[in-house]
């Protein structure tokens, strides 16, 4: 978002004046950076723009709470990212897996994010792998990968304990690097 600090701020008075110009100029300026946010934490297109939908309505309903002085792209991501949890939340639907006696080391997927010929494979199907993985997974690999969680952070936003944060990170990269090498091996 490439914008002067008073425009910015013109469009943050207005969406706190509750203008509906203001609140869609904001919604076309971030949609193409928030969507994919979401798309990492949904199963879905249709999911993730509904995310994404509750995600605009808690930013202007919050809007009052923005502080000029930081920067309101991390601010709404912020705000993304937590109605994304929220979501795994509500239909959370599987039991996270407790065994920290499975938690393997990172190697194996350091190997897929250093080889060279994995820069083959474009975001979409990296994307696709992660949508793919099990909603406990996603939200844990999410957390730690994408958005820089600790594993204390995540435990504390899931609701689970560190040990389960670790095992799920773990597993889910196995399973990451398992749906891209196959998926590589089919070009």
């Amino acid at each position: 978002m490439k914008l002067e600090q008073s425009e910015l701020e013109r469009i943050v008075d207005g969406c706190k004046a509750k203008n509906r110009f203001y609140q869609q100029k904001i919604y076309e300026l971030l949609y193409d950076k928030m969507l994919p946010v979401c798309y990492r934490y949904s199963r879905s297109t249709d999911e993730a723009k509904d995310m994404l939908q509750d995600g605009f309505i808690k930013v202007f309903e919050k809007i009052e709470q923005y502080n000029t002085g930081g920067s309101f792209e991390g601010w709404v991501r912020r705000i993304i990212v937590n109605t994304a949890i929220d979501a795994y939340r509500k239909n959370k639907k599987e039991v996270f897996i407790d065994d920290e006696s499975r938690i393997k080391d990172d190697s194996d997927w350091q190997d897929i994010e250093n080889e060279a010929e994995y820069a083959e494979l474009s975001i979409n199907d990296i994307v696709e792998a992660m949508q793919s993985l099990s909603p406990a997974y996603q939200a844990v690999f999410n957390l730690y990968v994408m958005e820089g969680y600790t594993h204390q952070e995540i435990a504390d936003e899931l609701e689970i304990n560190i040990g389960t944060s670790k095992s799920n990170l773990a597993k889910a990269k196995a399973n990451m690097k398992t749906m891209l090498t196959d998926k590589l091996n089919r070009l």
